[in-house]
């Protein structure tokens, strides 16, 4: 079993190559992305069940060097669920993109260079998720910052360079902050491997801890977008091509959080900066979702409603019990589903049209009804209303926050409670102006804005005049997303049942030395 886990990064990393190979050619490209990511699924399915079932974690020592020379891949049952669930959004949004390419060329998705780059974006992302030492996160790391950048800037318009600027000096930034803490930290433990910087920690003086427990949040905050570090998100992710921003979405800032989740419970277990965590996740959730109030564009509110659910993660991960903590794996597994649901969503919109402005479309209700399906039942999931998986998942966090009963865990509650209102606000109204706003000559923009003042300053989408077929794979493709996102609902038992069972383990962890020796033998 152990021979699979390197597949998860050579296979993509293998289909990256032999798609570059095959530049010219758009049909075998396509053939080579989908049969790549359905094998690494596959895979990953695998493993999931087997250390699911065993509980056992599985370590391995690429290449047979031992620990703590060679690089050690991880694979427990977090890490198993995150490369499934990363998977299936990789490859219904690759499916999406394709159905795009087809209908407008390589306008914004040239397939010469997108296809390799979508793969070593996917081995960037799982090899970050079943990294065992925190130099091999960091490379992972690296492989997300240059694939995203390509990514980010296709087309070449001013807009989208101008953000993958911004994005990829902000992602630096989070890089250098990285690579001198992994600095620090060898130099004062001797190793980068995450299991033995666990078991050595407790030797250096608290202050240096601290020192040390700060910076590696810092750079993660800003990968995972926590306020006041995630202003860069709202201006660069809605610029890019709508797969890449659902990708981008649904996955990028949650390995932030996968990072922040490891370094909480296996780096610092005995370093308590919760309250800390508790505050920002508060501050995240509020002014996020305040700034998608403001909003008049949907990938604009979509990329501020992102921030704000992060603070949920964050929320969750400061409550440090294993009942929050499966309730926050629950709720990040959903988030990567529906987030990216709404955008592959909000992309038909644009398509049919011509405009992602609340301000501008209307009547999609009766022109584009199957549309309105594929927003409104991901958009009141996000909202948090029940039975859906944003519900189940809030409530999960409440519940744990209520059972340690502290001020500061109600005030999180009551701050929770208000972003998910406002969430669901935010969603709605933009349902009710773009989808039952009848499409006549009277109910133009200047109208809407005289009802909704606040809206007239908001940031305007990018001009685009001209309505575009929808490929039947496109929609198709969000359909099945939004099956994928019900189905969080009505097999929640035993997701949830993983996701304990993921919180337990995290905060009662096994040996991994010793785990990582018997890998070594």
């Amino acid at each position: 079993m152990s021979a699979l886990v390197p597949l998860l990064v050579a296979l993509p990393l293998l289909g990256a190559g032999v798609a570059l190979v095959f530049g010219r050619q758009r049909r075998a490209q396509v053939i080579i992305s989908i049969v790549t990511l359905t094998l690494v699924l596959a895979i990953a399915a695998v493993l999931l069940y087997a250390v699911d079932s065993t509980g056992d974690a599985i370590a391995v020592s690429v290449g047979g060097w031992p620990v703590p020379y060679g690089i050690v891949l991880y694979v427990d049952r977090l890490a198993a669920l995150l490369v499934v669930v990363s998977s299936i959004v990789l490859l219904a949004v690759l499916l999406y993109s394709v159905g795009q390419g087809a209908a407008d060329g390589d306008d914004d998705t040239p397939v010469s260079i997108y296809h390799p780059t979508y793969l070593i974006l996917a081995a960037g992302i799982f090899n970050a998720f079943i990294a065992g030492d925190l130099f091999n996160l960091y490379v992972g790391f690296e492989i997300l910052l240059v694939a995203s950048y390509v990514l980010i800037t296709l087309g070449s318009t001013e807009s989208r360079i101008r953000a993958g600027v911004v994005y990829i000096v902000v992602s630096l930034v989070s890089s250098i902050l990285f690579l001198v803490a992994i600095a620090a930290i060898y130099g004062a433990l001797g190793t980068v491997n995450i299991a033995q910087i666990s078991e050595r920690m407790t030797e250096l003086p608290q202050s240096t801890q601290l020192v040390l427990h700060l910076m590696l949040l810092l750079a993660f905050s800003i990968k995972a977008a926590v306020f006041p570090l995630s202003f860069w998100l709202p201006d660069s992710y809605p610029t890019a091509p709508a797969p890449v921003t659902a990708v981008f979405a649904g996955l990028l800032t949650k390995v932030g959080v996968y990072a922040m989740i490891r370094t909480e419970t296996q780096i610092f277990r005995d370093n308590d900066v919760n309250t800390l965590l508790l505050i920002v996740a508060l501050a995240t959730m509020i002014i996020g979702v305040l700034g998608a109030v403001a909003q008049a564009e949907l990938k604009r509110i979509l990329s501020f409603t992102l921030v704000s659910h992060v603070g949920y993660l964050v929320f969750g991960l400061a409550i440090a019990t294993p009942l929050a903590l499966g309730a926050t794996i629950y709720y990040m597994v959903h988030h990567i589903i529906v987030q990216t649901t709404l955008f592959l969503a909000v992309g038909l919109v644009e398509r049919r049209a011509g405009s992602t402005s609340i301000l501008k479309v209307k009547g999609l209700m009766r022109a584009a009804p199957v549309i309105a399906v594929l927003y409104f039942i991901p958009a009141v999931n996000l909202g948090g209303l029940p039975p859906f998986s944003g519900f189940i998942g809030k409530y999960a966090l409440f519940d744990a926050a209520a059972e340690v009963g502290t001020p500061i865990m109600y005030v999180l509650i009551v701050g929770g409670i208000i972003t998910s209102l406002l969430t669901l606000y935010t969603l709605m109204r933009a349902w009710n102006l773009a989808f039952w706003r009848e499409d006549d000559d009277h109910a133009d923009e200047q109208a809407v804005v005289g009802r909704i003042e606040y809206l007239g300053d908001a940031p305007a989408a990018d001009e685009q005049n001209e309505r575009r077929v929808i490929p039947r794979i496109m929609t198709a493709t969000t359909a099945g997303m939004v099956a994928v996102t019900l189905s969080l609902t009505v097999f929640a038992g035993p997701l949830y049942a993983l996701c304990a069972n993921i919180g337990e383990a995290l905060m009662h962890p096994v040996s991994l030395v010793q785990l990582q020796q018997e890998a070594d033998r």
